[in-house]
């Protein structure tokens, strides 16, 4: 007999990033300052993110891209791949993104791209921990998720291979 669930979650909507808590600020700035080290000049699109690890250091990534697009990399990644190389063994604990672009304005926040969601997930995955997640646009309204899980329902694990 087949059954119906659904799957969803809770955000927290911030109408400004004045409304968080002074420590989320400075994360999202963080993200800005990334954000303005972006390599997009094909997208236009630019993406800044900063994680805030269990030891209290903060890892930046930007997006890169390359004339082979799609062979460059999102921020996320870029951010989450070099805080495993530097400290392996360092849970993640906050991600924040934000986002602007060249071609319009954008004044609502961006959730990580799928290959981003997949990477994220197997390091909340292996910290065993989750990695909350801020998004902001430009500017305007901030969006928090409490886990990448969330924002990644089924996901796929080690536990499938």
């Amino acid at each position: 007999m087949a059954t119906r669930r659904k799957i969803g979650f809770d955000i927290i909507i911030y109408d400004s990033f004045v409304e968080l808590e002074e420590s989320d600020r400075r994360l999202l700035e963080k993200s800005v300052e990334a954000r303005n080290n972006a390599y997009a000049p094909y997208s236009n699109f630019h993406v800044g993110a900063a994680l805030e690890l269990e030891n209290g250091e903060i890892v930046n990534g930007s997006n890169q891209e390359n004339a082979s697009y799609p062979s460059g990399l999102c921020a996320e990644r870029v951010a989450v791949f070099y805080a495993g190389a530097k400290y392996p063994n360092v849970a993640i604990k906050t991600l924040a993104i934000s986002v602007t672009s060249k071609n319009s304005e954008v004044l609502e926040p961006a959730a990580p791209c799928g290959n981003c969601r997949q990477s994220l997930f197997e390091y909340e995955y292996r910290q065993k921990s989750p990695i909350r997640i801020l998004m902001m646009g430009a500017k305007g309204k901030v969006v928090e998720c409490s886990s990448v899980a969330d924002i990644l329902p089924l996901g796929f694990d080690n536990t499938y291979l």
